[in-house]
């Protein structure tokens, strides 16, 4: 399938099924994440910049104090295309990560409430 192709519903619905937090309304899909502060607000618009320059894909962001909405769409072909599910599915995968449920090396943030920057999903 073509990347620029706008998607049929029943793909659209069976991409969104491997993005639970993600929803579609009127040719976008869009997230919520809530973070705990500014600085958390700021560290996941950032991770999203990084991520939509480096796709050359870029989403509309909306911002207030403790959450940041991600909406995606393709504006050259007027609709959704796999473009935005590839794009949503790296900036879950990223803004989601914790390495220290994974084990490994990598600990993750402290459970105390002063380190805390971002709500993940359970």
């Amino acid at each position: 399938m073509p990347k620029d192709q706008v998607l049929d519903p029943d793909v659209i619905a069976a991409r969104l099924a491997d993005l639970p937090a993600w929803k579609e309304a009127d040719g976008w899909i869009t997230r919520t994440y809530r973070t705990n502060s500014w600085k958390g607000t700021l560290m996941v618009i950032n991770t999203v910049g990084h991520l939509a320059e480096a796709a050359w894909h870029h989403p509309d962001l909306t911002a207030s104090y403790a959450w940041v909405e991600v909406r995606l769409t393709t504006h050259s072909a007027k609709g959704l295309t796999e473009k935005d599910f590839a794009l949503a599915k790296k900036i879950e995968e990223v803004v989601g990560w914790q390495p220290g449920p994974e084990g490994g090396a990598l600990e993750g943030t402290p459970t105390d409430p002063r380190f805390a920057y971002i709500k993940y999903d359970r």
